[in-house]
């Protein structure tokens, strides 16, 4: 027992008893559902193989940008607006051609069907149903051919990570677009693949026998993913070359780059640290935000990712200047819960939070959230 409530209570009644195995919130006992995004992820972890838990858990060297994502969020505070006669929400955002009914998005996320049998079609379903865009990775298990056959009507974008090989890369290229993906989101923090310790004590360091990354298979064979230090500014140049979908560069941080990135023609920055998965002590995504944004200066959209687990830290970002936020391990923890049903619970769920706090905040639409509203108290 970890509090004084325990002892008096009999229950447990913090988030690291729900690790545990205990139920910490009345929604569970009242109508057996999962209410909160850390109840998914500890129905995710009671069903995962540990060695995949850890694998969509983890993070690079300490984890110390893994931990300030989310940190960094609870040290933002809400100011809300009174008596402004707010009228019917509004949640839904334009991006790159795409609409979203909210500023949600299903961020890239490696090998679904270790969470899930249907994998990627699932989440694909899930995504549909939310009304919301999914960025299929490279790196998916099921092929963005299949991807969006399992889910007609879907609004997919699709993750790459330039290959050396460009004419392999323009092939890639070609798949996503005859699947119907309407934006390339380009992964650039990537030279090389971060030190996962956890991966590496585990001896995570292939797919199951049956799996592979669909998106990769060239002939006979599938080739892995080339993360390369010479992929440069002249590469997205030829990518540029190769398509007409408008490019979104995931992974920016530095304000330096903005400028580049808008003088090659990106159309939209995704403010990102890879989940904490590559550079270990790069700051949260949130507290990057501010200075991309300025650097922007509204030219183009910029979301972000990473760090999001509550309605709140979606206005707190939206506030601060993003567009729109993308989520990856929550999407993860309830398709690993429930599978399709697990991940469209928690994209509802996060839903009804954004609503909930969007009044709260005073505001009927998120265009009214402004940076005024979000302060750092503690």
């Amino acid at each position: 027992m970890e509090t004084p409530g325990e002892f008096e209570a009999g229950e447990m009644d913090t988030p690291g008893d729900f690790e545990n195995g205990g139920m910490d919130t009345l929604g569970e006992y009242e109508n057996g559902e999962m209410d909160t995004l850390g109840e998914f992820e500890a129905a995710a972890r009671a069903r995962l193989d540990p060695a995949h838990y850890d694998y969509f858990a983890g993070g690079a060297g300490d984890e110390v940008t893994l931990r300030a994502n989310e940190a960094a969020f609870d040290r933002l505070a809400l100011v809300p607006r009174v008596l402004r006669g707010a009228g019917k929400l509004q949640l839904g955002v334009t991006l790159l051609g795409s609409r979203a009914a909210m500023p949600v998005l299903v961020a890239p996320t490696a090998f679904h069907r270790l969470a899930d049998p249907e994998g990627e079609r699932a989440t694909a379903r899930a995504a549909a149903a939310a009304e919301t865009i999914m960025i299929v990775s490279m790196a998916s298990t099921v092929a963005v051919e299949d991807v969006a056959a399992a889910a007609p009507g879907a609004k997919l974008w699709f993750q790459l990570y330039i290959q050396p090989d460009l004419a392999f890369t323009e092939t890639i290229v070609r798949r996503a677009e005859a699947a119907g993906c309407t934006a390339l989101v380009v992964t650039v923090d990537s030279p090389t693949l971060g030190a996962r310790p956890r991966d590496r004590r585990n001896g995570f360091h292939d797919l199951p026998e049956g799996l592979c990354c669909e998106n990769l298979r060239d002939g006979a064979r599938v080739r892995p993913i080339v993360m390369s230090p010479e992929i440069s500014w002249a590469h997205l140049d030829r990518l540029r070359e190769m398509t007409a979908l408008p490019i979104a560069l995931k992974g920016v941080a530095h304000p330096a780059d903005v400028r580049l990135a808008l003088d090659h023609g990106v159309s939209a920055l995704v403010v990102s640290n890879h989940g904490g998965r590559q550079l270990d002590t790069v700051p949260a995504a949130v507290d990057l935000l501010p200075d991309i944004v300025a650097a922007v200066g509204g030219t183009v959209p910029v979301l972000l990712d990473g760090g999001v687990r509550r309605g709140t830290d979606v206005l707190k970002a939206l506030a601060l200047g993003a567009a729109a936020v993308a989520v990856g391990r929550p999407v993860i923890w309830g398709l690993a819960a429930d599978g399709e049903r697990g991940a469209g619970r928690m994209l509802s769920l996060l839903r009804t939070e954004v609503e909930r706090a969007l009044t709260l905040c005073g505001c009927a639409s998120i265009d009214e959230l402004e940076p005024g509203m979000v302060r750092r108290p503690w």
